[in-house]
């Protein structure tokens, strides 16, 4: 949505400066709008993908949590069966 409209006020600010600029100027502005935008595009799409690597990130850390959790369990609940087996 950010970028949708700062190009359209990109557009817009370029069509009435137009009006009183050579060619060249002009040729000139288009340029350094096209760069700017695609730096932006760029940076966009640079902190998307950076949220999805922490999301994964986040997401495998919690996985070897849970998987250290719940094999700590099994060796508990094995050490408490066998206790109870050799109580009898």
């Amino acid at each position: 949505m950010k970028i949708t409209t700062t190009l359209a006020v990109a557009v817009g600010l370029a069509a009435l400066a137009a009006c009183n600029k050579s060619p060249q100027e002009n040729a000139a502005e288009n340029i350094t709008d096209t760069a700017n935008n695609t730096a932006e595009n760029i940076t966009e799409t640079a902190n998307n993908m950076a949220e999805n690597i922490t999301e994964n990130a986040e997401n495998k850390a919690d996985a070897v949590k849970n998987a250290a959790e719940n094999k700590a369990e099994a060796v508990k609940n094995a050490g408490d069966n066998s206790a109870d087996k050799n109580a009898h």
